[in-house]
C-alpha cells in the first residue's frame, strides 16, 4: 500500500539520499546486505529480550534497504541480479524477524502462561509474507502488476515494530496475520484477473 499510494513522496525523500550515496561510491548491494545485518542484529537482540532496541534496530535495516533501489537508479547500476539480491535477503530478513519473535514468545513465558497460538500467528504471518512475496515474483513473469494490497513490505516491518515499541504483540501478531493473508487474496485475485487464460 504504501509503496503504491505513497511512491512518490517516498522517493522524492529518498532520491537525494540515493543520489549522494552513489556519488561517494556505495553500490546498492552494500546496502542490502547491510540491511540485512543490521536486520539479522535487531532480531537477535528481540530475541534475546531487549525487544525496544530489537524493533528500533530491525526499522533500521530495513530503512537501510530500502535504499539500495534509489542507489541502483542514480549509478544506473540496477540490474536483475540486483533484484534477486534484494529480494532473497528481504525474504530471509522477515524470516529471522518472525523467528525471532516465536523465540522469544516462547523463552518468556511458563507453560502456564504461555498462548501457543502467538507461535502459531508467527508462522501463518511468515507464511503469508513469502506468498505475498512470490505473488509478485508471478506477475512479473507473466508482464502484469503485481503490486498492492493492504501489507507489503515496509507495513508489515512497520506492523511488526510497532508490535513491540508499544508493548501490544498480540494485537500485533492477529492483525498481522490476518492482514497479510488478506493481501494474499488481494494479490493473488488482482494477477489473476490480469493474466491470460491460455487455451
Amino acid at each position: 500500500m504504501i509503496e503504491v499510494w505513497a511512491r512518490g513522496h517516498v522517493e522524492r525523500v529518498v532520491a537525494p539520499i540515493g543520489r549522494s550515496l552513489a556519488r561517494i561510491g556505495v553500490r546498492p548491494a552494500h546496502l542490502t546486505v547491510t540491511g540485512l545485518v543490521v536486520t539479522l542484529a535487531g532480531s537477535i537482540l528481540l530475541a534475546n529480550g531487549a525487544v525496544v532496541a530489537g524493533a528500533l534496530v530491525i526499522l533500521g535495516g530495513s530503512a537501510l534497504d530500502g535504499l539500495d533501489g534509489s542507489v541502483a537508479r542514480a549509478s544506473g547500476s540496477d540490474s536483475p541480479r540486483g533484484a534477486l539480491l534484494d529480494s532473497v535477503f528481504d525474504r530471509i530478513g522477515e524470516t529471522a524477524m518472525f523467528a525471532a519473535c516465536s523465540f522469544w514468545l516462547t523463552s518468556r513465558l511458563s507453560p502456564q502462561e504461555g498462548d501457543p497460538a502467538l507461535v502459531v500467528l508467527c508462522v501463518l504471518s511468515l507464511g503469508a509474507s513469502l506468498v505475498i512475496s512470490y505473488l509478485r515474483a508471478k506477475a512479473d513473469i507473466g508482464r502484469v502488476e503485481g503490486r498492492g494490497g493492504l501489507m507489503g513490505r515496509a507495513e508489515r516491518v512497520i506492523l511488526f515494530a510497532a508490535g513491540f515499541l508499544f508493548d501490544q504483540v498480540s494485537v500485533m501478531l492477529w492483525l498481522m496475520a490476518i492482514l497479510t493473508w488478506l493481501t494474499v487474496f488481494q494479490r493473488f485475485f488482482k494477477t489473476w484477473r490480469q493474466l491470460s487464460p491460455g487455451d
